[in-house]
Protein backbone atom coordinates (compact mmCIF):
# COMPACT_ATOMS: atom_id res chain seq x y z
CA UNK A 1 0.00 0.00 0.00
CA UNK A 2 1.40 3.63 -0.73
CA UNK A 3 0.91 7.22 0.92
CA UNK A 4 -1.70 8.00 -1.47
CA UNK A 5 -3.95 5.11 -0.38
CA UNK A 6 -3.80 5.93 3.06
CA UNK A 7 -6.60 8.50 3.07
CA UNK A 8 -4.07 11.27 3.68
CA UNK A 9 -5.21 15.27 2.63
CA UNK A 10 -4.11 15.99 -0.28
CA UNK A 11 -2.31 18.92 0.92
CA UNK A 12 -0.28 16.65 3.47
CA UNK A 13 0.18 14.08 0.88
CA UNK A 14 2.20 16.67 -1.07
CA UNK A 15 4.23 17.35 1.87
CA UNK A 16 5.07 13.82 2.46
CA UNK A 17 6.11 12.96 -1.57
CA UNK A 18 8.20 16.58 -1.27
CA UNK A 19 9.88 14.77 2.06
CA UNK A 20 11.28 12.19 -0.36
CA UNK A 21 8.24 9.25 1.37
CA UNK A 22 6.59 6.64 -1.41
CA UNK A 23 5.95 3.45 0.73
CA UNK A 24 4.41 3.62 3.96
CA UNK A 25 6.63 1.71 6.68
CA UNK A 26 5.17 -0.41 9.12
CA UNK A 27 4.37 1.39 11.83
CA UNK A 28 3.08 4.23 9.64
CA UNK A 29 1.40 1.58 7.47
CA UNK A 30 -0.87 0.81 10.90
CA UNK A 31 -1.19 3.41 12.74
CA UNK A 32 -2.15 6.00 10.10
CA UNK A 33 -5.85 4.60 9.34
CA UNK A 34 -6.16 4.14 13.10
CA UNK A 35 -5.49 7.72 13.89
CA UNK A 36 -7.60 8.87 10.83
CA UNK A 37 -10.50 7.08 12.67
CA UNK A 38 -10.13 8.96 15.54
CA UNK A 39 -8.85 6.22 17.89
CA UNK A 40 -6.86 6.21 20.83
CA UNK A 41 -3.45 4.96 19.88
CA UNK A 42 -0.48 3.03 22.12
CA UNK A 43 1.90 2.33 19.51
CA UNK A 44 5.69 0.37 19.83
CA UNK A 45 8.13 0.01 17.86
CA UNK A 46 12.02 -0.07 17.37
CA UNK A 47 14.01 3.62 16.76
CA UNK A 48 14.23 4.22 13.54
CA UNK A 49 10.96 3.15 11.85
CA UNK A 50 9.03 6.28 11.43
CA UNK A 51 6.94 7.14 14.04
CA UNK A 52 7.24 11.01 13.60
CA UNK A 53 5.62 10.48 10.55
CA UNK A 54 3.05 7.86 11.30
CA UNK A 55 1.56 10.10 14.17
CA UNK A 56 2.14 13.74 12.39
CA UNK A 57 0.74 13.14 8.91
CA UNK A 58 -2.47 11.80 9.79
CA UNK A 59 -3.37 14.46 12.53
CA UNK A 60 -1.70 17.30 10.31
CA UNK A 61 -4.60 16.30 7.59
CA UNK A 62 -7.54 15.95 10.39
CA UNK A 63 -6.34 19.58 11.54
CA UNK A 64 -6.75 20.74 8.08
CA UNK A 65 -6.34 24.18 8.46
CA UNK A 66 -5.41 26.71 11.58
CA UNK A 67 -8.18 28.33 14.02
CA UNK A 68 -6.10 30.52 15.58
CA UNK A 69 -4.96 28.55 19.10
CA UNK A 70 -3.19 25.02 19.45
CA UNK A 71 -5.25 21.99 19.01
CA UNK A 72 -2.39 19.85 19.12
CA UNK A 73 0.50 19.09 22.03
CA UNK A 74 3.14 16.82 21.22
CA UNK A 75 5.37 16.20 24.18
CA UNK A 76 9.30 14.78 24.10
CA UNK A 77 11.62 14.30 26.98
CA UNK A 78 14.46 16.15 25.35
CA UNK A 79 15.15 19.22 23.57
CA UNK A 80 16.99 17.34 20.64
CA UNK A 81 13.44 15.17 20.41
CA UNK A 82 11.55 18.44 20.26
CA UNK A 83 13.34 20.01 17.78
CA UNK A 84 13.53 17.47 14.92
CA UNK A 85 9.23 16.96 15.44
CA UNK A 86 8.59 20.49 15.44
CA UNK A 87 10.77 20.43 12.27
CA UNK A 88 9.47 17.63 10.72
CA UNK A 89 5.77 18.71 11.07
CA UNK A 90 7.32 22.23 9.32
CA UNK A 91 8.17 19.87 6.54
CA UNK A 92 4.21 18.50 6.45
CA UNK A 93 2.52 21.44 6.80
CA UNK A 94 4.28 23.22 4.33
CA UNK A 95 1.40 23.44 2.15
CA UNK A 96 -1.01 24.05 4.85
CA UNK A 97 -1.41 27.54 6.67
CA UNK A 98 -0.44 25.19 10.39
CA UNK A 99 1.95 27.28 12.80
CA UNK A 100 4.06 25.37 15.20
CA UNK A 101 5.63 26.74 18.30
CA UNK A 102 8.77 24.64 19.76
CA UNK A 103 9.13 24.84 23.54
CA UNK A 104 12.07 24.07 25.72
CA UNK A 105 14.59 24.99 28.38
CA UNK A 106 18.34 26.34 27.55
CA UNK A 107 16.38 29.37 26.04
CA UNK A 108 14.86 32.67 26.68
CA UNK A 109 11.22 32.75 27.26
CA UNK A 110 10.74 35.40 24.59
CA UNK A 111 10.04 33.82 21.34
CA UNK A 112 8.26 31.09 22.87
CA UNK A 113 5.58 33.56 24.57
CA UNK A 114 5.59 34.92 21.36
CA UNK A 115 4.96 31.74 19.19
CA UNK A 116 2.12 30.90 21.63
CA UNK A 117 0.63 34.58 21.40
CA UNK A 118 0.30 34.27 17.67
CA UNK A 119 -1.81 31.58 17.65
CA UNK A 120 0.06 28.56 17.36
CA UNK A 121 -1.61 25.11 15.88
CA UNK A 122 0.61 22.41 17.23
CA UNK A 123 2.67 23.05 20.63
CA UNK A 124 6.21 20.83 20.34
CA UNK A 125 7.46 20.74 23.88
CA UNK A 126 9.43 19.49 26.71
CA UNK A 127 7.42 19.01 30.18
CA UNK A 128 9.94 21.44 32.25
CA UNK A 129 9.35 24.36 29.67
CA UNK A 130 5.61 23.69 28.73
CA UNK A 131 4.94 23.97 32.88
CA UNK A 132 6.42 26.82 32.75
CA UNK A 133 4.14 28.28 30.31
CA UNK A 134 1.08 26.96 31.74
CA UNK A 135 1.99 28.50 35.39
CA UNK A 136 2.09 32.19 34.33
CA UNK A 137 -0.75 31.40 31.51
CA UNK A 138 1.06 31.58 28.58
CA UNK A 139 0.59 28.12 27.51
CA UNK A 140 -3.54 27.12 27.47
CA UNK A 141 -4.10 23.68 26.82
CA UNK A 142 -8.17 23.85 27.06
CA UNK A 143 -8.60 23.35 23.59
CA UNK A 144 -6.39 20.50 22.81
CA UNK A 145 -7.79 17.95 20.35
CA UNK A 146 -4.75 16.01 19.60
CA UNK A 147 -2.19 14.74 22.55
CA UNK A 148 0.89 12.99 21.33
CA UNK A 149 3.10 11.22 24.13
CA UNK A 150 6.20 10.22 22.45
CA UNK A 151 9.02 8.27 23.52
CA UNK A 152 7.26 7.72 26.81
CA UNK A 153 9.59 5.33 27.77
CA UNK A 154 12.40 8.02 27.66
CA UNK A 155 10.43 9.99 29.71
CA UNK A 156 10.28 7.68 32.39
CA UNK A 157 13.63 6.66 32.32
CA UNK A 158 14.31 10.94 33.38
CA UNK A 159 11.73 11.14 35.55
CA UNK A 160 9.08 13.47 33.97
CA UNK A 161 5.91 10.67 34.47
CA UNK A 162 4.89 13.09 37.26
CA UNK A 163 4.87 16.24 34.83
CA UNK A 164 3.01 14.56 32.49
CA UNK A 165 0.44 13.79 34.34
CA UNK A 166 -0.48 17.26 35.28
CA UNK A 167 0.40 17.85 31.90
CA UNK A 168 -2.25 15.41 30.45
CA UNK A 169 -4.59 16.38 33.31
CA UNK A 170 -5.08 20.00 32.06
CA UNK A 171 -5.92 19.12 28.53
CA UNK A 172 -9.87 18.08 27.73
CA UNK A 173 -11.06 14.87 28.41
CA UNK A 174 -13.02 14.38 24.98
CA UNK A 175 -9.86 14.59 22.99
CA UNK A 176 -7.46 11.62 20.85
CA UNK A 177 -4.47 10.88 22.67
CA UNK A 178 -1.35 9.19 21.19
CA UNK A 179 1.16 7.22 22.80
CA UNK A 180 4.30 5.90 21.38
CA UNK A 181 7.27 4.19 22.84
CA UNK A 182 9.66 2.18 22.36
CA UNK A 183 9.18 -0.15 24.96
CA UNK A 184 6.10 -0.30 27.43
CA UNK A 185 7.11 -1.34 30.96
CA UNK A 186 4.51 -1.40 33.93
CA UNK A 187 4.28 1.92 34.78
CA UNK A 188 3.64 3.24 31.37
CA UNK A 189 0.67 0.53 30.56
CA UNK A 190 -0.86 2.66 33.85
CA UNK A 191 -0.30 5.69 32.58
CA UNK A 192 -1.76 4.21 29.20
CA UNK A 193 -5.03 2.75 31.27
CA UNK A 194 -5.36 6.56 32.51
CA UNK A 195 -5.30 8.71 29.57
CA UNK A 196 -6.39 6.51 26.63
CA UNK A 197 -9.52 5.54 26.12
CA UNK A 198 -10.27 1.81 24.88
CA UNK A 199 -6.51 2.42 22.40
CA UNK A 200 -5.73 0.52 19.33
CA UNK A 201 -2.34 -1.96 20.68
CA UNK A 202 0.23 -1.55 17.52
CA UNK A 203 3.69 -3.58 18.03
CA UNK A 204 5.74 -3.72 15.78
CA UNK A 205 9.19 -6.46 15.71
CA UNK A 206 10.52 -7.35 18.96
CA UNK A 207 11.34 -4.62 20.95
CA UNK A 208 14.31 -5.99 22.90
CA UNK A 209 15.96 -6.28 19.59
CA UNK A 210 18.54 -4.19 17.94
CA UNK A 211 17.53 -3.59 14.34
CA UNK A 212 18.05 -6.51 11.89
CA UNK A 213 19.59 -3.93 9.69
CA UNK A 214 22.41 -3.19 12.37
CA UNK A 215 25.77 -5.47 11.79
CA UNK A 216 26.95 -5.23 15.96
CA UNK A 217 30.14 -6.82 17.81
CA UNK A 218 31.61 -6.66 20.97
CA UNK A 219 35.40 -5.74 20.97
CA UNK A 220 37.22 -6.77 23.93
CA UNK A 221 40.57 -5.10 24.74
CA UNK A 222 42.90 -3.57 27.73
CA UNK A 223 41.30 -0.91 29.45
CA UNK A 224 44.65 1.24 28.77
CA UNK A 225 44.56 0.45 25.28
CA UNK A 226 41.01 1.80 24.58
CA UNK A 227 41.98 4.72 22.89
CA UNK A 228 44.34 3.24 20.38
CA UNK A 229 41.35 0.72 19.50
CA UNK A 230 39.21 3.26 19.01
CA UNK A 231 41.45 5.58 16.83
CA UNK A 232 42.46 2.32 15.13
CA UNK A 233 38.84 1.43 14.36
CA UNK A 234 38.50 4.59 12.77
CA UNK A 235 41.87 4.62 10.47
CA UNK A 236 40.32 0.97 9.49
CA UNK A 237 36.54 1.36 8.64
CA UNK A 238 35.34 3.54 5.38
CA UNK A 239 32.94 5.26 7.07
CA UNK A 240 30.22 8.38 6.18
CA UNK A 241 29.93 9.79 9.15
CA UNK A 242 29.93 8.15 13.17
CA UNK A 243 28.30 8.47 15.96
CA UNK A 244 30.40 7.76 19.61
CA UNK A 245 28.93 6.92 22.73
CA UNK A 246 30.22 7.53 25.79
CA UNK A 247 28.59 7.06 29.22
CA UNK A 248 29.74 10.41 31.23
CA UNK A 249 29.90 14.02 29.81
CA UNK A 250 33.52 14.38 30.94
CA UNK A 251 34.34 11.12 28.87
CA UNK A 252 32.86 12.63 25.96
CA UNK A 253 34.77 15.30 26.53
CA UNK A 254 37.96 13.13 26.69
CA UNK A 255 37.61 11.41 23.83
CA UNK A 256 36.83 14.87 21.74
CA UNK A 257 39.65 16.16 22.61
CA UNK A 258 41.57 12.60 21.60
CA UNK A 259 40.08 12.79 17.97
CA UNK A 260 40.50 16.39 17.54
CA UNK A 261 44.40 15.88 18.12
CA UNK A 262 44.44 13.44 15.28
CA UNK A 263 42.99 15.46 12.96
CA UNK A 264 39.31 14.40 12.78
CA UNK A 265 36.19 16.58 12.36
CA UNK A 266 34.37 16.21 15.72
CA UNK A 267 31.28 17.53 17.37
CA UNK A 268 30.20 17.10 20.83
CA UNK A 269 26.87 16.45 22.49
CA UNK A 270 25.94 16.35 25.99
CA UNK A 271 23.84 18.23 28.79
CA UNK A 272 26.72 20.45 29.62
CA UNK A 273 26.80 22.28 26.35
CA UNK A 274 24.95 25.39 25.79
CA UNK A 275 21.95 24.84 23.30
CA UNK A 276 23.96 27.24 20.84
CA UNK A 277 26.28 24.71 20.97
CA UNK A 278 23.57 21.71 20.59
CA UNK A 279 22.43 22.88 17.54
CA UNK A 280 25.52 23.55 15.65
CA UNK A 281 26.62 19.89 16.53
CA UNK A 282 23.71 18.52 15.63
CA UNK A 283 22.89 20.87 12.31
CA UNK A 284 27.05 20.31 11.46
CA UNK A 285 26.87 16.94 11.78
CA UNK A 286 23.72 16.22 9.65
CA UNK A 287 25.31 18.38 7.28
CA UNK A 288 28.67 16.97 7.20
CA UNK A 289 30.67 19.87 8.65
CA UNK A 290 31.60 17.37 11.30
CA UNK A 291 32.25 13.48 10.60
CA UNK A 292 32.12 12.23 13.89
CA UNK A 293 29.77 13.05 17.00
CA UNK A 294 30.81 11.97 20.43
CA UNK A 295 27.33 11.84 22.81
CA UNK A 296 26.32 10.75 25.92
CA UNK A 297 23.06 9.18 26.20
CA UNK A 298 20.99 11.99 25.84
CA UNK A 299 21.42 11.95 21.96
CA UNK A 300 20.52 7.96 21.92
CA UNK A 301 16.74 8.45 20.80
CA UNK A 302 17.40 12.16 19.98
CA UNK A 303 19.07 11.86 16.55
CA UNK A 304 17.48 10.86 13.49
CA UNK A 305 20.21 11.11 10.71
CA UNK A 306 19.73 8.69 7.76
CA UNK A 307 23.89 8.75 7.14
CA UNK A 308 24.84 7.46 10.37
CA UNK A 309 26.81 4.07 8.77
CA UNK A 310 28.67 3.43 12.21
CA UNK A 311 28.12 3.89 15.61
CA UNK A 312 30.84 2.89 18.35
CA UNK A 313 30.02 2.54 21.80
CA UNK A 314 33.30 3.65 23.82
CA UNK A 315 31.52 2.25 27.08
CA UNK A 316 29.64 -0.36 27.36
CA UNK A 317 26.02 1.02 28.37
CA UNK A 318 24.59 0.35 31.78
CA UNK A 319 21.03 -0.68 31.02
CA UNK A 320 20.50 -2.77 28.39
CA UNK A 321 17.98 -1.03 26.85
CA UNK A 322 20.34 1.80 25.66
CA UNK A 323 22.57 -0.42 23.81
CA UNK A 324 19.27 -0.98 21.57
CA UNK A 325 18.97 2.35 21.50
CA UNK A 326 22.34 3.17 20.88
CA UNK A 327 23.26 0.87 17.86
CA UNK A 328 19.92 1.85 16.64
CA UNK A 329 20.96 5.58 15.58
CA UNK A 330 22.41 3.25 12.34
CA UNK A 331 20.69 1.29 9.96
CA UNK A 332 17.75 3.63 10.11
CA UNK A 333 14.89 3.51 7.28
CA UNK A 334 16.23 -0.14 6.31
CA UNK A 335 19.58 1.14 5.49
CA UNK A 336 22.75 -1.10 6.89
CA UNK A 337 24.64 -0.17 9.68
CA UNK A 338 27.63 -1.24 11.61
CA UNK A 339 27.68 -0.92 15.35
CA UNK A 340 31.07 -1.69 17.64
CA UNK A 341 31.10 -1.67 21.49
CA UNK A 342 34.38 -1.52 22.77
CA UNK A 343 34.63 -3.57 26.10
CA UNK A 344 37.17 -3.87 29.28
CA UNK A 345 36.91 -6.76 31.60
CA UNK A 346 34.96 -4.28 34.52
CA UNK A 347 31.89 -4.30 32.35
CA UNK A 348 31.29 -8.08 31.76
CA UNK A 349 28.37 -7.87 33.93
CA UNK A 350 26.75 -5.48 31.69
CA UNK A 351 27.59 -6.81 28.45
CA UNK A 352 25.86 -10.37 29.77
CA UNK A 353 22.89 -7.94 30.47
CA UNK A 354 22.43 -7.14 27.22
CA UNK A 355 22.57 -10.39 25.78
CA UNK A 356 20.50 -11.94 28.44
CA UNK A 357 17.93 -8.47 27.48
CA UNK A 358 17.99 -9.06 23.64
CA UNK A 359 17.82 -12.73 23.96
CA UNK A 360 20.79 -13.44 21.67
CA UNK A 361 24.90 -13.98 21.73
CA UNK A 362 26.74 -11.10 20.60
CA UNK A 363 29.65 -12.17 18.88
CA UNK A 364 33.48 -10.94 20.09
CA UNK A 365 35.89 -10.23 17.68
CA UNK A 366 39.50 -8.75 17.57
CA UNK A 367 40.46 -6.11 15.38
CA UNK A 368 43.20 -7.16 12.51
CA UNK A 369 46.02 -5.92 12.87
CA UNK A 370 45.80 -4.11 15.86
CA UNK A 371 48.48 -4.90 19.02
CA UNK A 372 46.79 -6.70 22.01
CA UNK A 373 47.70 -6.53 25.16
CA UNK A 374 46.58 -9.80 27.31
CA UNK A 375 43.29 -9.19 28.91
CA UNK A 376 41.32 -11.93 31.31
CA UNK A 377 38.42 -10.69 28.49
CA UNK A 378 40.06 -13.22 25.90
CA UNK A 379 39.67 -16.10 28.87
CA UNK A 380 35.88 -15.83 29.38
CA UNK A 381 36.01 -19.12 31.80
CA UNK A 382 38.48 -17.02 33.80
CA UNK A 383 36.14 -14.00 33.97
CA UNK A 384 33.14 -16.32 34.72
CA UNK A 385 34.97 -17.93 37.68
CA UNK A 386 36.64 -14.57 39.25
CA UNK A 387 32.78 -13.16 38.74
CA UNK A 388 31.11 -16.35 40.59
CA UNK A 389 33.53 -16.17 43.15
CA UNK A 390 33.38 -12.38 43.91
CA UNK A 391 29.30 -12.21 43.61
CA UNK A 392 27.59 -15.31 42.25
CA UNK A 393 26.98 -13.67 38.91
CA UNK A 394 25.51 -16.13 36.15
CA UNK A 395 27.23 -15.36 33.12
CA UNK A 396 24.90 -17.24 30.55
CA UNK A 397 26.51 -18.25 27.26
CA UNK A 398 30.03 -18.48 26.08
CA UNK A 399 31.87 -15.98 23.88
CA UNK A 400 33.40 -16.65 20.59
CA UNK A 401 36.56 -14.33 18.37
CA UNK A 402 36.79 -14.12 15.18
CA UNK A 403 38.83 -11.17 12.95
CA UNK A 404 36.93 -8.00 11.87
CA UNK A 405 38.73 -6.10 8.61
CA UNK A 406 37.40 -2.75 7.36
CA UNK A 407 34.27 -2.36 6.00
CA UNK A 408 33.30 -1.12 2.57
CA UNK A 409 32.01 2.21 1.94
CA UNK A 410 27.95 2.38 1.39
Amino acid sequence: MSFQELGLSEAVLHGAQRMGYVDPSPIQLRAIPVILEGKDLCGSAQTGTGKTAAFALPVLSKMGHSIGHPRCLVLEPTRELAMQVETAFRDYARFLDIEVALLHGGVGYGKQRSLLGGGADIIVATPGRLLDLMQDKTARLDKIEYLILDEVDRMLDMGFLPDVRRIVGACPQQRQTLLFSATIPPEIQQLASWCLKDPERIEIGAHRSPAETVNHAFYPVANDQKNALLEAMLKRIDFDSVLIFTRTKDGADRVARVLKALNHSVAVLHSNRTQPERIDALEGFKRGRYEIMVATDIAARGIDIAGVSHVINYDVPQHPEDYVHRIGRTGRAQNVGDAFTIMVAEEYPHVKEIERFIGQSVPRLKLEGFEYKYTALFNEETVENALKNAKGFNTGKGMRFGSARGKRKR
